[in-house]
């Protein structure tokens, strides 16, 4: 198979898909890989590294586009390329597509087969556990007083208190801040709706983190003594509601700071409007709000060598075996595939588009086999679903 690795255009993005290691591993099993130039370079990787294993250095992603049979990046597909896509080619990105309607119609059109990334990851994505951190990190950054923070320090000083940090999200992005602020001397509390997970978090750290129920009443019992809170809760799209209104930042001192690492639009903060790393903040009610899109751009290699060491396993599945039987011996890759040939293969976003689907084993014609199951991606279901006839 002739395998694409693009350079990301989206702004703020320094991730690289796949590292050099990577494209040897895909070219050692008897593919050709080709790297648009300076794919790699934010991250780290130049490009006489994938020289050396053996890719094809390429100057422009239509030549990417135009050559390739399966063509994978980082981040959404810009409207720049939408017309380079190509029918029947293999896609694989993080499409977000249940938010972003405009780029589920394009490939559609294209009737490409396409993968969303986020959806792949069996043991979670490596990009929420940087997310987790690095946005915990930031976090502290934004509580420094140059930055209108309340000046606190971590794990306090000599006579003066460290942080009450409120974690919403026990989840990977929630366990992965919590693991940083912890060690830094933060006084942590971590609200989810699972019960199992926060006894297995309060064991885990030896009953030295708070733990509770996360509803809106708990938060805001706990938000006039909070230093910082990070949203790592993953909010249902559609839902009308909110764990944290405008009307609650008026418990928080002035200083305080809110991490949305979530990013949802219509999420769980109301105040939140996605920012950039060039002026990731804004103050609103007095409070401190941190809302970048893409944290873990923020730390392209460590972010690339995770991203592309657990994504590998699909790239080589895929080339091998093909998409059919690659989705039958995985049943997160076939969770995550999004667009089969002009169908819609995705239910959130069918719930949330109001656009018909249909279930990709049906489409990939596998649904009487013995398959590898997965749990779905989401809690939203959509009854708009057809059958081939």
């Amino acid at each position: 198979m002739v395998i694409g690795i693009l350079k990301d255009i989206k702004k703020g993005e320094n991730r690289v898909i796949a590292t050099p290691g990577e494209v040897a591993t895909l070219i050692g099993d008897g593919n050709t890989v080709k790297v648009q130039k300076g794919a790699g370079e934010k991250a780290g990787f130049e490009d006489q590294a994938y020289a050396e294993a053996g890719a094809v250095l390429v100057d422009t992603a239509e030549e990417i586009y135009g050559t390739c049979e399966f063509v994978t990046k980082v981040k959404e597909f810009e409207p720049s390329e939408f017309n380079l896509l190509r029918e029947g080619q293999i896609v694989f990105t993080c499409i977000h597509p249940a938010a972003h309607p405009e780029e589920v119609q394009a490939i559609l059109d294209k009737k490409v087969i396409a993968f969303t990334a986020e959806d792949s990851h069996r043991y979670g994505s490596p990009n929420c556990e940087a997310a987790g951190k690095q946005g915990a990190l930031f976090g502290l950054e934004s509580m420094l007083t140059i930055n209108g923070g309340k000046g606190k320090f971590v794990s306090g000083l000599g006579g003066a208190p460290g942080m009450k940090v409120l974690i919403l999200g026990g989840g990977v992005v929630g366990q992965a801040a919590l693991s940083v602020l912890h060690a830094l001397g933060a006084w942590c509390t971590v609200m989810d709706i699972n019960i199992g997970t926060l006894r297995s978090l309060s064991r885990q750290y030896q009953e030295q983190v708070n733990t509770m129920i996360s509803t809106k009443e708990n938060i805001a019992k706990l938000l006039p003594e909070t230093d910082m809170v990070l949203n790592c809760v993953k909010w249902p799209k559609g839902c009308k509601d909110y764990l944290i209104d405008r009307s609650m930042l008026k418990l928080m001192e002035k200083g305080s700071v809110i991490v949305d690492i979530s990013n949802d639009e219509q999420g769980a903060i109301e105040s939140f409007h996605e920012t950039t790393h060039e002026n990731p903040r804004y103050i609103e009610e007095g409070i401190v709000h941190f809302c970048v899109s893409n944290i873990p751009g923020a730390i392209a290699n460590s972010a690339s060598i995770a991203y592309a060491a657990s994504v590998l396993p699909h790239f080589r599945s895929i080339a091998k075996n093909g998409v059919a039987e690659a989705c039958a011996r995985d049943g997160f890759l076939r969770r995550s595939m999004t667009t089969y040939k002009g169908y819609l293969t995705h239910e959130e976003t069918s719930a949330l588009q109001n656009r018909p689907w249909i279930r990709p084993e049906e489409i990939l014609e596998i649904a009487d086999r013995q398959l590898d199951q997965a749990p779905p991606a989401t809690v939203t279901r959509s009854a708009n679903l057809i059958h081939l006839k």
